[in-house]
């Protein structure tokens, strides 16, 4: 079977053991690209639309699983998505993660063996996948579960949840009641902290406030957004098929990516 590739892996020795491996085990694929990082591996995916990715789950700038999600959410309509392969050293609880969530992998240093079985079964995905399919339920399903597991620490003791949010404030310090905030949104190097009549930024990543705040009150809609649950007002579906939202107490519509869009799906 012949198929293109691109290879996302930050150290350039294994990058290219992997290649070599694989133009022994999968003589037709040919890799379009190698980068060591996640945003180019999300630039070079949606410019490539290679039909494989290897996406190396530690880089520099985006991991592999946040790249898979930005992918995800970008990926254009009518278009099949990659097949997935994370790329990683032995990790009992990423490995089980994968293999849970039905997500092939490879471990590093690549072992021919793992990797044959590896190329078996994307084949067999590429071979069932329609022409014009795009980013599927259960692809979007594993990422969520995935997301939500590989990136916590196995064992890790539930964090302490949110009240209150100290920002920055000239020469001051505000303290913003978790109470009062309506949304949470990355922008670039800060967090936007949204109140239904002020704007404070927080240095804080988007990813290590999330699993501080209480699941039932605070929806992630994107990658790069949270939202008060109880103050959505409406949802709205526009003629391609994307959702956008709107709350009370904010002008702003709120873009749904497909990738969390699973919480509206009785609409």
């Amino acid at each position: 079977m012949n198929a293109t590739a691109l290879i996302a892996e930050d150290e350039p020795l294994l990058a290219q053991a992997l290649q070599a491996e694989l133009a022994r085990a999968w003589p037709g694929l040919k890799v379009l690209a190698t980068v060591g990082d996640g945003d180019s591996a999300v630039a070079q995916a949606l410019g490539l639309r290679p039909d494989v990715l290897f996406l190396d789950i530690r880089m520099p700038g985006q991991a592999g699983l946040q790249a898979a999600a930005e992918l995800a959410e970008e990926w254009p309509d009518g278009v099949p998505f990659p097949a997935l392969v994370f790329v990683t050293a032995f990790d009992a609880y990423a490995v089980a993660a994968f293999e849970a969530q039905a997500v092939d992998y490879v471990l590093k240093p690549v072992q021919p063996e793992r990797l044959a079985r590896t190329v078996q079964r994307v084949q067999q995905v590429l071979a069932q996948r329609a022409p014009t399919s795009t980013v599927d339920d259960a692809t979007l399903q594993r990422l969520r579960a995935l997301l939500g597991g590989t990136e916590a620490t196995a064992g890790a003791a539930t964090p302490k949840r949110l009240q209150v949010i100290p920002a920055s404030v000239g020469q001051g310090i505000r303290m913003v009641p978790v109470s009062e905030v309506l949304v949470f949104e990355a922008a670039d190097k800060y967090v936007r902290v949204l109140t239904a009549g002020s704007e404070v930024l927080i240095r804080t990543p988007l990813k290590e406030l999330v699993p501080q705040l209480e699941p039932a009150m605070f929806w992630q809609i994107h990658r790069g957004t949270v939202v008060r649950a109880d103050a959505i007002d409406s949802v709205t579906r526009n003629e391609a098929g994307r959702l956008s939202l709107r709350l009370r107490g904010r002008p702003e519509a709120w873009a749904v990516s497909r990738l969390y869009a699973e919480r509206f799906r009785a609409m």
